[in-house]
């Protein structure tokens, strides 16, 4: 049964620009609809590095008017579709990268290319951090690095937002990756199930020597 679309929404806004004491929630129009958007329901969105500087008025993202909404990832189900819309469907449930911003609301309207499902066994909470983190790591495997199956590839921040996903990502591809992160709680993260290479932790416990030593065994001869 197709949602319901209310004619107004609450969203985290800012009426100009400057520090977080500005955001405060109002009510405002839902999104329309441009025939080759979707509409989401959001159920989580997150919060980029960026966002304070878009909040400050240092980085411009979207149309500077307000009251504006921020916010560049989310995740929700798709509650309805423009005319043009062929990759989603009502009813599927979706994670999001708004170029525009937007995200720190009720509902969202986002190009259909700018939207993908949520993977299986990824619950919607941790989705709505999922876009430009991962598009960003895809694109420089990808598109910079032209990554191939059994190259080399060393990752530093391999526990960070951004790294995790290109570990991943690096593996889907048949990479032999090779991560260095920070601590044990870092090292975990990255060594989880999937996420298969080699590992070495950068902490006081451990010498640049050893860190170099163990990259030197992995490196090609």
């Amino acid at each position: 049964m197709q949602e319901p679309i209310p004619k107004l929404m609450k969203a985290a806004v800012i009426d100009r620009y400057g520090g977080p004491e500005e955001f405060h929630v109002a009510t405002i129009p839902v999104p329309e609809l441009k025939p080759d958007e979707v509409l989401v329901h959001l159920a989580s969105a997150g919060v980029g590095v960026w966002d304070a500087e878009v909040r400050s008025g240092e980085w411009e993202i979207g149309e500077r008017r307000f009251p504006k909404v921020i916010g560049s990832d989310a995740a929700g189900d798709v509650i309805a579709v423009g005319s043009r819309v062929k990759r989603h469907r009502v009813g599927s449930r979706v994670y999001a990268l708004a170029l525009d911003g937007g995200c720190y609301a009720e509902y969202l309207a986002v190009k259909q290319d700018h939207a993908a499902a949520v993977p299986s066994g990824l619950s919607v909470e941790p989705a709505g951090a999922l876009g430009a983190d991962g598009i960003t790591a895809l694109r420089g495997l990808e598109d910079t690095l032209k990554l191939r199956r059994g190259e080399k590839l060393l990752i530093f921040g391999a526990s960070g937002g951004i790294g995790h996903l290109a570990v991943q990502l690096a593996k889907r591809l048949e990479a032999d990756v090779f991560g260095v992160a920070s601590g044990e709680d870092g090292v975990a993260l990255a060594r989880r199930p999937g996420r298969t290479g080699r590992w070495t932790e950068s902490t006081a416990r451990w010498s640049m020597r050893s860190a170099a030593s163990r990259r030197r065994d992995w490196m090609p001869r």
